[in-house]
């Protein structure tokens, strides 16, 4: 693959990283016993964000050894990029600030430009070169790649005299400070609809669709009162709790049946196990314990390491996927023994209480809340279709400039 560009402005020319700046890889974790003289903060790979900003909120510390921190000093106008890992690596932020007393890992290469160079107009091309997808090229590393600081000094990279490398900076700071605020106001939007989602769900799960029901005490210190022709139920005595037999490694891309996995991610297979109503919730994994929960009815799939509750009697299926990812994670979360629900045991789901109405308020129940969020994931949805939207046109934006397609100079 040849570069991002195909022509550059007149007075432009090209080089490789490795003529701008320094390119210095950090130092692997170390403990005491090595041979290490103190403590400090260090950057890593969580630190730099998929939009090229710093997050230093979250710092964590490694030892060093006498002069190693002024070596891996990380001060203003450094490049910071992320040398591995799966979905991080080639991710870059400009430092805006001196960091005493900072290191970085090494997962981490600093960039330090020299000469003719404005460290702001570098992060925006290898930010741009990320979000094209040309990071690969420079990688050629199928699985974990990893760009390694001599793969980073050889990248190519166009260079517009220094003083138009500020004004494309300028620009671009200017206008992604615009899109980054509009970004975060949409998201404030959707972790809203999220929270109004829940809330009308659980208001409903609880007390019903009739205000002036008369209640009685659940027996349950969280749930409380609830409407008194209701009953408290144990999970076991409502349908059949199983699990999946198969691995992800076995799926299929363009499979028959969905195959329901230990993340959020619904993948393919050609063969199922289960046919009929189910709802499905991960044990343990990726998408985050008592997070993810599906609802399906048909022929399927499911991980080894899936909870897959079938068999519903005295309850309808889909009232149980309301009433489980609702209220299991706060329910079961306070009677575990662990703060992090890292896995949920059978025992613990078998025991889960669940305030089961008459079968003819659940489908009541049921109509209404499918109804309500139906219209809140369509607004959810529009909304994060925006975010999206912004996020690519941010993207072109900064490609654009840092190629010279646009002058910055009118666009001011």
């Amino acid at each position: 693959m040849g570069p991002l560009w195909k022509a550059l402005p007149e007075g432009w020319r090209t080089g490789q990283v490795k003529n701008i700046a320094t390119v210095t890889l950090g130092k692997m974790l170390q403990s005491k016993d090595s041979g290490s003289d103190s403590r400090a903060p260090y950057m890593r790979a969580a630190n730099v964000q998929p939009d090229g900003v710093l997050a230093l909120d979250d710092a964590n510390e490694m030892w060093f050894r006498a002069g190693e921190l002024e070596q891996l000093s990380i001060r203003a106008g450094d490049v910071v990029v992320v040398e591995g890992g799966q979905g991080g690596f080639g991710r870059a932020a400009y430092v805006d600030q001196d960091l005493p007393g900072w290191g970085f890992q090494n997962s981490i290469n600093r960039l330090r430009p020299r000469g003719e160079c404005d460290g702001r107009f570098l992060a925006f091309y290898l930010i741009a070169l990320r979000a094209s997808g040309f990071i690969r090229a420079y990688v050629n590393v199928v699985s974990m790649p990893h760009l390694t600081a001599e793969k980073l000094a050889r990248i190519p990279i166009p260079l517009p005299p220094v003083d138009r490398q500020r004004d494309i900076a300028d620009y671009l700071d200017r206008e992604t400070a615009r899109i980054d605020t509009l970004i975060e106001e949409q998201r404030r939007l959707v972790e809203m609809l999220r929270e109004r989602r829940e809330s009308a769900i659980r208001a409903v799960l609880l007390r019903g669709l009739d205000s002036e029901a008369p209640l009685r005490a659940s027996g349950s210190e969280f749930l409380g009162s609830i409407p008194s022709a209701w009953n408290v139920v144990p999970t076991r005595h409502l349908c059949t709790i199983t699990t999946g037999d198969e691995d992800s490694g076995n799926a299929t891309e363009d499979g028959a049946y969905p195959f329901y996995v230990r993340g959020r991610e619904i993948l393919r297979s050609n063969a199922y196990a289960f046919d009929g109503e189910a709802v499905m919730t991960p044990g343990d994994g990726q998408g985050g314990t008592g997070k993810v929960f599906h609802y399906f009815d048909g022929k399927f799939q499911a991980h080894q390491r899936v909870y897959v509750f079938t068999d519903f009697h005295g309850i309808a299926g889909r009232y149980f996927y309301y009433y489980l990812s609702t209220f299991l994670r706060p329910i079961a979360l306070a009677g575990s023994n662990t703060v992090t629900m890292e896995s949920l045991r059978r025992p613990l789901l078998a025991g889960f209480p669940v305030a089961v109405p008459p079968s003819d308020e659940q489908t009541r129940i049921v109509g209404y809340l499918d109804e309500q969020t139906a219209k809140i994931d369509q607004l959810i949805a529009e909304t994060e279709r925006f975010i999206e939207l912004s996020q690519e046109r941010r993207a072109a934006l900064i490609t654009a400039a840092v190629m010279g397609r646009i002058d910055v100079r009118e666009a001011a």
